[in-house]
């Protein structure tokens, strides 16, 4: 099939993005890699009136470092985000993101705006407790990746806001564990572990429709090393808190076993102390 006709737009300034999307009246949407988004307009599940294209916004793909933290443009390719050492968390995550064309492509920003739930950044971001730093015709405000997902394919954004940039606070300790049936499928499983703030935190996707932050296992965590014993209590907590649905590639049993094979390998992978990407 091909996609419905629609107006294209390619601002110079994130202000004139906005404008477009708030001119489209709920009917606009924003492209920058446009992996996700192709596809969709090609079958017609998506057909916005107006396409704002916002790959010729000047600093938006920056990475670079901020007062608690780094920045990241929302217009960072999946291939830069693998290559950069001052978030190796976000590195590792990047790398197991499809293909190389998909990578080369492919865009933070578009990624936790997508927000599929088998996919590795919106996991990494709610596991690190980054923030999205959303842009609207009101101004700017602040949204917590725990906040910003808010089902399948659904987030907190307005029709007329986007996605300016992504704030991670520092890392110490990380792990990252995925399980796909091929190298580039989404993942079955998906666990990222992030140390913020002396705390241990983790998220798990592709068992709901949002990435989940087990409460109880990351209570394990808390308060002591991470020996075999607390690293096995913490996996079966995660395992326990999980509520997948069964599908063609596996059932919800099978995906909660991933789900403890993965947070000890993730647990595994971090208790030898902070790594490089």
């Amino acid at each position: 099939m091909k996609p419905a006709s629609f107006d294209y737009v390619r601002p110079g300034s994130v202000q004139d993005a906005v404008a477009a999307l708030a001119g489209a009246d709920g009917e606009g949407k924003v492209i920058a890699g446009g992996q996700s988004l192709m596809p969709l307009l090609a079958l017609r599940l998506a057909q916005p009136l107006v396409l704002v294209d916002i790959n010729r916004v000047p600093g938006l793909d920056a990475v670079q470092p901020h007062p608690g933290g780094l920045r990241v443009g929302a217009l960072t390719r999946h291939r830069t985000l693998a290559a950069q050492d001052q978030h190796p968390l976000l590195a590792e995550a990047a790398r197991w993101i499809g293909h190389a064309a998909i990578r080369t492509r492919g865009t933070l920003g578009g990624s936790l705006a997508h927000a599929d739930p088998a996919a590795e950044l919106p996991v990494v971001a709610t596991a690190a407790g980054a923030a999205a730093i959303v842009t609207g015709p009101g101004g700017q405000r602040r949204v917590p990746a725990a906040d910003l997902f808010t089902g399948p394919l659904q987030t907190a954004l307005a029709d007329d806001e986007l996605i300016e940039a992504v704030e991670f606070p520092p890392l110490g300790r990380w792990g990252f564990a995925e399980f796909s049936r091929r190298h580039g499928d989404f993942g079955l499983v998906i666990v990222a572990l992030a140390e913020v703030a002396g705390r241990l935190q983790l998220a798990v996707g592709g068992v709901a429709s949002t990435p989940v932050r087990p409460v109880r296992a990351e209570e394990v965590l808390a308060g002591g090393p991470l020996t075999q014993s607390r690293i096995a209590a913490a996996a079966a907590a995660a395992a326990g808190e999980v509520r997948p649905a069964g599908d063609i590639h596996g059932t919800a049993g099978y995906r909660r076993q991933l789900t403890r094979v993965l947070v000890t390998r993730a647990l595994q992978a971090s208790a030898a102390g902070p790594r490089a990407a």
